[in-house]
């Protein structure tokens, strides 16, 4: 066996991402098409046909609204399921983007009652962590998730919040003053 090193593999990575032909506006990619395209064909594999997809741009936000009747697929437990399509549909969009991209991926109305859920679940374990005198420690959740549970308490003077641990166990700390 040949063991080759750090240096000859790079320059092997290098020549095969070569690109021999310029790029002319015609075999341009659209993003937003090509990220379209992308979501449909992984909603295929997962045994989802009827996905229908709308999108919205708004500054450098991409908005993509997904529907279908398998729904619960795309979202998964607790938007596992949809925060990890954001994140490839995020990578796919930017690819061939000029300018970086936020994309944003819904199914239904999923981001929004999560997020009425993430800010009762805070006003709960706020009270509780108040109550008992002894700080809260949730589970771990997105950055987005933990923002909003963040967010939610900013105004409350008998608690603080922070973030610990490491991604993707980091985890949200209420603490009573």
């Amino acid at each position: 066996i040949s063991l080759k090193s750090e240096e000859e593999i790079v320059t092997e990575v290098k020549k095969e991402n070569i690109v021999t032909e310029p790029v002319t506006p015609e075999k341009q990619v659209n993003p937003i098409t090509n990220t379209g395209q992308y979501l449909t064909n992984i909603a295929i594999e997962m045994g989802i046909n009827d996905l229908e997809i709308d999108h919205k741009i708004d500054g450098k936000f991409v908005h993509f609204q997904l529907e279908s009747d398998k729904a619960a697929i795309l979202i998964g437990k607790r938007g596992q399921t949809l925060n990890a399509l954001q994140q490839l549909a995020q990578l796919v969009t930017n690819q061939h983007s000029d300018q970086f991209k936020v994309v944003r991926l819904n199914v239904g109305d999923y981001r929004e009652r999560r997020e009425q859920s993430l800010a009762n679940l805070a006003d709960r374990m706020a009270d509780r962590a108040v109550q008992t005198g002894r700080k809260v420690q949730l589970e771990p959740m997105p950055a987005y998730e933990r923002k909003v549970i963040h967010h939610t308490l900013s105004n409350r003077l008998d608690i603080e919040t922070n973030s610990e641990g490491l991604d993707p166990h980091r985890y949200l700390v209420i603490k009573p003053i």
